[in-house]
């Protein structure tokens, strides 16, 4: 069931197979829609389509080709839109081959074939005898990718250029790579990154955040109603026109690029729990600020894998513990040297609601990353990354992330254990020197109590 606008024009409904894809398009003039289920649909005279103009919903029936077979998935309308990926290959050839003949073989092919083979033997009997009788088994090393150009792409898989072209005429407090957004490698951009968290690392700021921890207590102690939330998920009709705006893409990521995709949703949760939590769920003017700050992938253009040796990657979904710390120490780290609240255990609630966003599945964390696009989309300048990371992200989780993934990935954050040595800035020491002075200098009362009494005239 389909919502269309209430003056929708409507003169003709057709419903067709147009392929033998499991494609089936729905043609109300002039609107055309294509959707992709994931199992096979039969056109015969059970099919129909009606449309109630009062209400605004268009109802299609369509007739399964394996009676009580389930359709997953059908509330993803950005899964639904979705291209379908080559990997599915049609049911009935593209090319019939009408007839099939062997060429003749002559003489001279036969010569031909026996002297390579030759040729071939005796090469492999040189290289044993030199390699005690054992060929090598040496893998040739890849090529360095080949850089054509003095642009560098970046945003979801590399996909994006020019969006920083003009960055010297727009006021973009949160990218940290200035003019050398477009031309900045992958390397340069990290070091950048490294160095600009140094500089922004405050030790008194969070020493007095870590003194005056009031607020912070309550804001880690609040729960987020969309984590604790027991009711079926839905989506609301502002979400459901929110995907059918977003880009129809297919995305052809290799298990290594799927693999990154999911560490770098792991940085945009982070921020966004943190803004989330900061804020108890009601964005502020600087929303926009917080989580393009807090996510490098956006202010440094710097996605993970963050790991200096990442391990052997037998699957996408296997996930080492030792890279989860390392886009967690990024996370960590800007948290505590750029935005207004700056404390470890707050960090540490943020990681929690990571974990438990991602144990609700990817619907909940689409939700998460359309309330992240709403609130970049209304900034006059952020808005940029919701175009090169977050469209994308939307799509590419409703549509190709797994649950099981996902819920894997929910047990090893929730698992992880965060020290803060990894943060590199000494944060046990200063603590434990905060705590001595706090314990070292008087009470303020007792100290305004002796001064008046030294005041007062002595007795008679």
């Amino acid at each position: 069931m389909m919502k269309l606008p209430h003056l929708l024009p409507l003169r003709s409904i057709g419903l067709r197979r147009r392929d033998q894809r499991r494609r089936d398009v729905v043609h109300i003039n002039p609107y055309f829609l294509r959707l992709n289920f994931i199992h096979a649909l039969v056109d015969d005279e059970r099919a129909s389509a009606s449309y109630d103009p009062s209400s605004g919903y268009l109802i299609v029936a369509l007739t399964k080709a394996v009676k009580g077979q389930e359709f997953k998935d059908l509330d993803l309308l950005t899964k639904l839109l979705t291209p379908r990926p080559p990997g599915h290959p049609p049911e009935q050839s593209v090319i019939e081959v009408l007839s099939s003949e062997d060429a003749p073989v002559t003489e001279d092919d036969v010569l031909s074939a026996r002297t390579q083979s030759l040729t071939l033997e005796h090469d492999e009997f040189l290289q044993a005898a030199q390699n005690d009788w054992q060929i090598p088994q040496d893998l040739p090393e890849a090529l360095p990718p080949l850089q054509m150009s003095a642009t560098h792409r970046y945003g979801f898989l590399d996909m994006h250029s020019g969006y920083f072209r003009h960055v010297a005429h727009t006021e973009n407090e949160v990218n940290e790579l200035g003019r050398d957004a477009e031309t900045c490698p992958p390397d340069e951009r990290r070091r950048k990154r490294l160095e600009h968290e140094e500089e922004k690392w405050d030790e008194e700021y969070y020493m007095a955040d870590f003194v005056e921890d009031e607020y912070i207590q309550e804001l880690i102690a609040w729960r987020n109603p969309h984590v604790t939330a027991t009711d079926e998920f839905k989506y609301t009709e502002e979400e459901n026109l929110t995907m059918l705006r977003l880009p129809r893409r297919e995305y052809l990521a290799t298990p290594s690029q799927a693999h990154n995709l999911y560490l770098t949703l792991l940085s945009l949760l982070f921020s966004h729990a943190y803004d989330t939590r900061t804020t108890q769920h009601d964005p502020t003017p600087e929303s926009a600020w917080t989580i393009s700050s807090l996510t490098p992938a956006f202010s440094v253009l710097d996605p993970p894998p963050y790991s200096p040796t990442p391990p052997p990657l037998s699957q996408s979904s296997s996930f080492d513990a030792s890279e989860l710390a390392a886009v967690f120490t990024a996370s960590y780290r800007r948290a505590l040297a750029f935005p207004l609240h700056r404390s470890f255990a707050l960090a540490e609630a943020c990681r929690a609601d990571v974990a438990a966003r991602l144990t609700k599945g990817k619907r909940a964390v689409t939700r998460c990353l359309l309330e992240m696009k709403h609130i970049l989309d209304h900034h006059d300048v952020y808005y940029v990354y919701s175009k090169i990371w977050v469209d994308d992200f939307c799509v590419w989780t409703a549509a190709y992330a797994s649950d099981d993934v996902l819920h894997q990935l929910s047990r090893d954050v929730a698992r992880l254990k965060m020290e803060k040595s990894m943060i590199g800035w000494d944060l046990d020491e200063l603590e434990a020197l905060t705590r001595e002075a706090a314990e070292r200098e008087p009470d303020s009362d007792d100290e305004s109590e002796d001064e008046i009494d030294r005041m007062l005239p002595a007795p008679l």
